[in-house]
């Protein structure tokens, strides 16, 4: 069950990544409705019955006209102010929060109920018939009204556009989003409570055989069941070389064999291993570490010189090492069954976390005192909080801190206050 709904997971967010998936399902259900709607209307009307618009078919064809050219117009509007913000946060920001905007629900949904209101109106359009052709009169009362009933969603859909597309493009929401969808992926990849516990890395002799990529992209998922499979079909054990994350050049080992090679299907197992352009949150937490530490960066440039922004980064990496802290971060995930068969997964430990957070801005940051504050901040609570192994890593990034006190002005030194807790 947890494996189907993981692929359902997978393929759901694969569907909504794009900007396309929630418009063109609006559009299709307004097609139906202006379809089932005149084919109520024509019954009605073979009954002697006309229900909403009273007025006569040229009436109903301006008002129709009009509706169609006015909101073409507007998703024209629309889908401009979409770009320009687009061109906007890849600039000032970073390039890898585009994805954040393009899945956007209430922008997704506000251009479809646009693009569903001009099919709708042409659609109803093309049925009004008027009194001097060779069929008879017929003017969709229902469908007609419905269409002035859309064009006033479309407006409150518009209002609401407006709203959401001038907060969307403030640097706190675009760092709480990301934030955000961080800590689902941390409560997916790395649960507090793990249902199986890492058996371990086995003793294992040099790779028999090993399976390369047949095309280049950037591992966004690993099939970890299916790999299970044809390592026990196999009777072998399967090692995977890159994490979660990682680019693949064309060529390059993707899984090292260990045993006999022979039984092991190659597709089979590139297939199992998701290859694509550029990286992916959802099973990728280090992604999201990625982009708010490229956030921080290029607002310490010096064509930007914004520490505030970058102090507010380093609270939402603060807020997610947190929720590491007392998390099991093996360095691989293994699934090995008695004989040595199974499969073995890199994974990100605590180290690598923590050097992604803070090493960069460190090293960017090393100047500006309001960074060099909330660094040594991060890492003293960190420090008191993670257990003795871990807080090795910790406190030695605070002596690396430190070591780069010396970048500040020298009037400003004695401004960095010690938050680690005495001895």
């Amino acid at each position: 069950m947890s494996v189907l709904l993981a692929r359902l997971r997978r393929a759901w967010s694969r569907l909504v990544s794009g900007y396309w998936f929630i418009p063109g399902g609006i559009v299709v259900a307004a097609s139906a409705v202006a379809l089932g709607l005149m084919e109520l209307d024509a019954r009605l009307i073979a009954d002697g019955r006309s229900i909403g618009f009273t007025g006569g078919a040229e009436s109903a064809r301006a008002l129709l006209s009009s509706i169609s050219s006015s909101m073409l117009t507007l998703t024209a509007l629309v889908f401009s102010v979409t770009i320009v913000v687009l061109q906007l946060a890849s600039g000032q920001f970073s390039p890898r929060v585009l994805r954040t905007f393009l899945r956007d629900r209430r922008s997704q949904t506000t251009l479809g109920v646009f693009l569903a209101t001009f099919l709708y109106a042409l659609i109803v359009l093309r049925g009004v018939r008027g009194d001097g052709g060779t069929v008879d009169r017929f003017v969709p009362g229902i469908s007609v009204g419905v269409s002035f009933v859309l064009v006033v969603i479309s407006v409150a859909f518009f209002v609401q556009y407006i709203h959401n597309i001038t907060t969307s493009i403030r640097v706190i929401e675009i760092i709480d989003r990301i934030s955000k969808e961080t800590a689902a992926a941390i409560e997916r990849i790395h649960p507090a409570d793990p249902q199986s516990a890492d058996a371990g890395m086995p003793s294992l002799a040099a790779p028999s055989a090993t399976v390369c990529a047949s095309t280049r992209g950037v591992v966004t998922s690993v099939n970890v069941e299916r790999l299970c499979r044809i390592a026990k079909r196999a009777d072998v054990c399967l090692v995977v070389v890159p994490g979660v994350g990682d680019f693949v050049a064309t060529g390059m080992p993707l899984v090292e064999v260990h045993g006999d090679g022979d039984g092991v299907d190659d597709g089979a197992v590139r297939r199992a291993i998701s290859l694509a352009k550029e990286r992916q949150l959802d099973e990728d937490p280090a992604f999201g570490f990625r982009q708010l530490v490229d956030i921080a960066e290029r607002t310490l440039s010096p064509g930007v010189n914004d520490p505030t922004t970058a102090v507010q980064c380093l609270d939402h990496l603060h807020d997610l090492l947190r929720r590491l802290a007392h998390r099991p971060l093996p360095p691989r995930v293994t699934r090995i069954a008695q004989g040595g068969v199974g499969v073995v997964l890199p994974r990100p430990t605590w180290d690598d976390y923590v050097a992604l957070a803070v090493d960069e801005i460190r090293h960017w940051g090393a100047g500006s005192l309001q960074v060099h504050r909330r660094i040594g901040a991060l890492l003293d609570d960190l420090a008191a909080e993670v257990a003795p192994e871990r807080a090795a890593v910790v406190i030695g990034r605070r002596r690396l801190l430190e070591a780069r006190r010396g970048d500040l002005p020298a009037a400003e030194r004695p401004n960095v206050v010690d938050t680690r807790p005495p001895a």
